[in-house]
């Protein structure tokens, strides 16, 4: 059936009003539409409402070209300007638990996609059959992108592992259903952070100190920017994108002619090199005075291009293929039942504060979109702190979604 809409300028125009129409909402003083956003996270509607586009035939996401152009540009320079931001030294100053309980997360992901597939084979032995794009496992490692690093990672997975758009719009639905699931359950939890905090003896005056000091460091360093720190900010943002784009034309055919068999470790792929490549360069750039950009707002140019990538993704889902195929859907679920068994598991052991579990599990399943969400649930002064360890998980998200990718190809082989 012919799309309603098939010019791509008029996709874009919509994917930019529902973006303006759903932050304008959430921001709203009306009693009706704060009720709304206590129930229905933000981020949710950014993907959901696009969906609807696609559900109902007003527009094609899978002949549309807006995804191609975000993913191959916006993407990059988003993963740029927000790991440009990443200050090392500070996260170490957030003390062990919080890294821990981030890499704890983080290692949950990885090993629940392999769990979880082998789970639902048991009962479901076709959910290892198939090599073709359309393959279970192929579609499993956008989930394990999205849910270590965000949307950035989800798509560059897509793209590595070569996942059919008919699998990609199913798992585009498990992932944002189980994960806003999640995220409601951790704003439950917030809510009685202090409670919960006294009965498992956490030490909060780290957590205290931190809240100070952020509240500090806006106050100094945040400045209204001006055209020439936006024009520097788009320099570095699609300067490294430009520059990443021609690495990986140079080293992708090298790799083919000289190294034939790492083709199954995707480093046959132009789109895998160009990522890890923007990558490396924002982490690198941390490290010297360009990192200063974040105070005239890189991470927010970098949000920027991340929600009108967030709302591409949108534009491939189908919300009526949950109900074609509940067993996708219970797959996910046994997948965050094991990151979230792990974070409270490892959370109470080494009995850190409630806000180090909620943040370090939303900085990887939910990224640089909704941690600051779960982190200012705490107090609006740590948003930030979800920014800062939503970042990292873009910095790794890459690689551990990549090597999630390939033990789940090997289970399914």
């Amino acid at each position: 059936m012919t799309p309603l809409i098939t010019n791509d300028a008029t996709v874009l125009g919509l994917l930019a009003i529902i973006l303006g129409f759903v932050f304008y909402t959430s921001k709203s003083t009306n009693s009706g539409w704060q009720k709304f956003y206590k129930v229905v996270p933000a981020v949710l509607m950014c993907y959901f409402l696009p969906s609807l586009l696609n559900t109902f035939g007003i527009v094609d996401g899978n002949s549309s070209q807006v995804y191609f152009v975000a993913s191959r540009y916006l993407l990059p320079a988003c993963i740029v300007l927000l790991t440009i931001s990443v200050d090392l030294p500070a996260i170490m100053k957030l003390g062990p638990k919080a890294l821990i309980l981030f890499f704890t997360g983080t290692l949950g992901i990885v090993i629940g996609g392999p769990i979880a597939l082998l789970t639902m084979a048991s009962l479901f032995p076709e959910l290892l059959n198939g090599a073709g794009p359309d393959a279970v496992w192929r579609g499993m490692t956008t989930v394990a992108g999205s849910w270590v690093g965000g949307t950035a990672n989800q798509t560059a997975m897509k793209e590595i592992y070569g996942v059919g758009n008919e699998i990609f719009s199913t798992m585009v639905t498990v992932d944002i259903i189980v994960a806003n699931i999640w995220m409601a359950v951790l704003l439950v939890l917030a809510s009685n952070a202090k409670k919960i905090d006294a009965r498992t003896g956490a030490d909060t005056r780290a957590l205290n100190e931190l809240r100070s000091n952020v509240e500090e460091f806006e106050k100094k360093h945040a400045r209204i920017p001006k055209l020439d720190d936006i024009m520097l900010i788009c320099a570095i943002g699609f300067g490294v994108t430009g520059f990443a784009h021609f690495c990986s034309d140079l080293i992708t055919p090298f790799m083919v002619n000289n190294y034939p068999n790492l083709e199954k470790y995707s480093f046959h792929s132009q789109f895998f090199w160009m990522i890890i490549i923007a990558s490396a360069i924002g982490i690198a750039l941390s490290f010297t005075k360009l990192r200063k950009v974040e105070a005239a707002g890189a991470s927010k140019f970098g949000s920027a291009f991340l929600y009108i990538l967030i709302a591409t993704v949108g534009l491939h889902m189908d919300v009526t293929q949950i109900f074609d195929t509940p067993k996708f859907f219970v797959l996910g679920l046994i997948w965050m039942l094991v990151h979230a068994s792990l974070m409270l598991i490892v959370a109470k052991l080494i009995k850190a504060p409630l806000f180090y579990m909620a943040v370090g599990s939303q900085a990887n399943v939910g990224g640089a979109a909704s941690a600051p969400v779960v982190a200012s649930a705490f107090h609006p002064a740590l948003a930030p702190v979800g920014v800062l360890l939503a970042v990292l998980g873009y910095a790794v998200g890459t690689y551990a979604a990549w090597f999630c990718g390939l033990v789940l190809q090997a289970i399914a082989s």
